[in-house]
């Protein structure tokens, strides 16, 4: 017999879809297809956004060390922007002529409002800034942007690196920036043509002249002009004066002046004018094979990374046929690969279960069509979670899909039970009817057993389905990282619980036929034979079996507390990014040779396809990389062309063993994740150690001293790969001291004394050219002869309102000093020491570090150091 019927609302409608079946099913399939096409609809990435919402502000300076660019920009931005609506904090970073703010925001804010209110303040900064400065945004893209790089290459020699780069900045780049989803194209590596104009000095002493008029001259002889209309004929002419510098002759033809004998003064009479490469502070290398032109495709905030990838592809494909004869489009980096293959590693996975889980209620059920219902409904309350995940704009990823593979185990339980206690009612209710020979009625049995079972499941799903609700109070990057998961594993259980209660009885109505034998099944009554002395036997000594659980529960404490800790473990990318650190101060032809060096190196890798390397910074702002820094993206085979045997730790360990480069410290990551470190933390390993305080020197010596704390000492030392404690003093810059007293005696000012520093030894962008679509700069500046080393310095010539030539020694004194680059976060002073981490979950690490540090390490007075994880 079937108990009493249950009358509650869940039992309502239990009832109310098994009576209307065909409805239910059909409202619930359109529903079905609506998470289908949000499924199509959803973008699609390998892992979650990490990254901050932040605003860039760059800045450009020409010429001025950093801790004038410090003073004058990065830190004026940096106090005024503090101020700012929802600002978390802000960091600043000085270099050589350039200035990085990076304004982060509290989460949740939207990344155009976070503009807006940026360009709001630093409208008001501008009054702050020295003459000639224009802060600019950065482009609206995250830490996870540089989906894409390329490589411009020419084996038939018909085009040099001059061509090839204007091949990429104006051409290629804006033919990729006109796609969609792209917030800006950088270029990296070659040489930017522009024309150079070295001055004699002696020559323009001679004639009596100063710089600041070349340059004048050189400005006043490069221009268009219109001149309105004229009538001829009853037809307008528009009238233009043409001027447009449009060689190397142009220039040399421009008048200076006449000398006393009547004969023009040109430019030629007093500089050499020629085409050659600007001042390079950055450089790419493809393969071991010497230096190439880059280009890196940065993705806007919030797109589809997938989708942005193959609009890039099929442009590239399109631009082939309009590329100079014998140049080539390499890819050099690909994210499109990694996404494919943990979308599909996902998918595999997720039908894996499903399989499986299916084939065991076949197996234990006994009866196909009974499994159909569990079979139809876990893809169903699948596609159902997507109508959400599509509405909120999330990507589905690696952690966002995990969230289903979480659920799936208990998504269908309330299935299974329910058709269970259907399949054990009908045998009663098939005893009875033999017993009695009276008819039953099939639908009335099956309803009545899901009404029995069906509100107690629906309930206990919704607890499941509320278990992840804490993880929604998650900030920060964890909240980021683990939200995701938490919202389809919450949205599957959440429609699971919904179908239990409307798709499987209609399903149950029209699928469960014909005999019911699950309960003859011979696996089940073996279990059942093994399952009931077990039982029984711990009922009877239940004091004994709670003892031994309590007991092998304090066993399992000594195990649990050898277990490493770690947040997350690195999502291996398929890349690898290899990012060595030198000292401060090497030029970059020698980081151009060593750059090389190290491609050739790791090309002889059989695991190794391709080998894009970066030293110094492209023309991205998302970019602050200095020029003692190299980026080499490595991208692998796949894994079944790798060697026997070979795994990514040993291939890993191969490489650092071999590149181990004097005063280049080793560090290893992946490249997104380094991206998000970087723009986020300015720290580009696995771990970095902050130093803050009031006095540089002060600010080197502590993270030195750390350095040294941690490379030796025995707890650290086992699992320290590399250390690298950032270097901020040193004699990387020529001062040149002006004396005020001596400057004065010639009515010289320090403007005018700093302005032939800047034009004659710096070099000054006079103007210019105008050739169709491409710009270049006329640059001015003494000839090198008159600017390479100290002594020739100490000749620079200082003209005086008198018409005196005063060497700039009689007038300033000369040392060597100055600080490489300048960090500050939230307006005080602050240097990184890197480390990268081996065989040692972070958290454990961070945990001896402090140790170390608070036991040995000699922080002083007014400084402190902060330990912790990039993110």
């Amino acid at each position: 017999m079937v108990a009493q019927q249950n009358t509650g609302p869940i039992a309502q409608i239990i009832a109310y879809c098994a009576r209307h079946a065909v409805l239910t099913v059909i409202i619930i399939m359109l529903f079905a297809l609506w998470g289908y096409r949000s499924l199509m609809q959803t973008p699609l990435d390998a892992i979650p956004d990490l990254s901050d919402v932040q605003v860039i502000i760059y800045s450009e300076w020409p010429g001025r060390s950093p801790d004038l660019v410090e003073d004058q920009i990065t830190y004026p931005l940096t106090r005024k922007l503090l101020a700012a609506p929802n600002v978390k904090f802000v960091r600043g970073q000085s270099f050589m002529g350039l200035s990085f703010v990076y304004v982060i925001f509290k989460d949740d804010t939207d990344i155009y409002w976070a503009r807006s209110r940026v360009m709001e303040y630093l409208n008001t900064a501008a009054a702050d800034l020295p003459e000639g400065v224009r802060p600019t945004l950065g482009p609206d893209a995250t830490g996870v942007g540089w989906v894409f790089e390329y490589a411009l290459v020419d084996k038939s020699g018909q085009h040099n690196l001059a061509d090839l780069r204007s091949l990429q900045d104006f051409k290629l780049r804006y033919w990729l920036e006109s796609v969609e989803g792209v917030a800006e194209v950088a270029s990296i590596g070659g040489f930017e043509k522009e024309y150079q104009v070295t001055v004699d000095a002696n020559k323009l002493a001679s004639y009596g002249l100063s710089l600041k008029q070349v340059a004048q001259a050189i400005r006043r002889s490069n221009n268009d002009v219109g001149g309105r209309v004229l009538e001829i004929a009853g037809h307008e002419h528009f009238i233009r004066g043409r001027g447009y510098i449009k060689s190397v002759q142009d220039i040399e033809g421009i008048a200076l002046g006449v000398g006393k004998t009547g004969v023009p003064v040109r430019v030629r009479d007093i500089a050499q004018v020629s085409l050659g490469p600007a001042m390079r502070r950055g450089l790419a290398e493809l393969d071991g094979e010497g230096k190439t032109v880059g280009g890196i495709v940065i993705m806007r905030y919030g797109e589809d990374a997938l989708n942005v990838i193959e609009r890039i592809k099929q442009r590239l494909v399109e631009v082939k046929s309009s590329l100079p004869a014998g140049v080539e489009i390499v890819t050099a980096y690909d994210r499109s690969g990694l996404i494919y293959d943990a979308i599909s590693t996902l998918k595999k996975t997720l039908f894996e279960e499903m399989l499986i889980v299916s084939l065991v209620i076949m197996i234990f059920l006994w009866h196909f069509r009974s499994s159909l219902i569990v079979i139809i409904s876990l893809p169903v309350a699948i596609l159902l979670a997507f109508i959400p995940l599509s509405m909120q704009h999330m990507t589905a990823n690696i952690m966002s899909l995990g969230g289903i593979a979480v659920a799936i185990g208990a998504m269908v339980d309330a299935a299974i039970v329910m058709i269970d206690n259907i399949h054990k009612q009908l045998a009663v209710a098939e005893a009875d009817e033999k017993a009695s020979s009276k008819g039953i009625n099939r639908q009335e049995i099956i309803i009545q057993a899901m009404q029995q079972v069906g509100p107690s499941i629906f309930f206990s799903l919704v607890i499941i389905t509320l278990a992840f609700v804490p993880v929604f109070a998650l900030q920060g990057t964890e909240g980021r990282l683990f939200s995701p998961l938490a919202y389809t594993k919450t949205y599957a259980m959440g429609f699971a619980a919904l179908l239990a209660i409307t798709l499987t009885p209609a399903l149950a109505v029209l699928l469960i036929r014909g005999k019911i034998s699950g309960h003859q099944n011979g696996l089940n009554k073996l279990l059942i034979q093994l399952y009931q002395p077990i039982v029984r036997f711990a009922l009877r000594f239940r004091l004994w079996v709670i003892g031994l659980s309590i007991l092998a529960l304090i066993v399992t404490i000594p195990v649990f507390l050898k277990l490493g800790n770690e947040f997350m473990p690195p999502l291996n990318e398929g890349s690898i990014l290899y990012m060595p650190t030198s000292l401060p101060g090497m030029s970059i032809t020698e980081a151009g040779k060593v750059l090389q060096t190290m491609g050739r190196q790791l090309k002889q890798f059989p695991e190794v396809e391709r080998v894009f390397g970066k030293v110094g910074r492209s023309t991205s702002p998302t970019d602050p990389a200095p020029l003692s820094m190299v980026e080499t993206v490595i991208t692998l085979k796949p894994q079944e062309q790798w060697r026997a045997g070979m795994t990514w730790d040993k291939l890993i360990a191969e490489m650092d063993e071999q590149l181990q480069y004097p005063g280049m410290p080793n560090i290893w990551w992946m490249p997104i994740q380094t991206r998000i470190e970087m723009l986020a933390t300015g720290i580009r390993s696995s771990l970095g150690i902050k130093v803050f305080g009031d006095d540089l020197e002060t600010i080197e010596q502590t993270a030195v001293s750390i350095e040294q704390l941690l490379k030796n000492d025995p707890r650290t030392k086992p699992y320290t790969r590399s250390i690298y404690a950032e270097r901020l003093t040193g004699g990387y810059f020529l001062d040149f001291n002006i004396d005020r007293d001596k400057i004065a005696r010639y009515g010289l000012t320090i403007d005018d004394v700093e302005e032939v520093l800047m034009t004659a030894v710096g070099g000054m962008t006079a103007s210019h050219t105008i050739e169709g679509r491409e710009r270049y700069a006329i640059n001015l500046r003494y000839a090198r002869s008159f600017r390479d080393n100290p002594d020739a310095l100490e000749r620079v010539l200082v003209p005086t309102p008198g018409g005196a030539q005063i060497p700039i020694s009689q007038l300033a004194d000369i040392e060597f000093t100055g600080p490489p680059m300048l960090r500050n976060e939230d307006g005080q002073l602050v240097s990184f020491v890197f480390v990268d981490v081996n065989e040692l979950g972070i958290v454990d690490y961070v945990n001896l570090a402090q140790q170390i540090v608070n036991e040995k390490a000699n922080i002083p007075q007014g400084g402190k150091n902060l330990l912790g994880r990039a993110v």
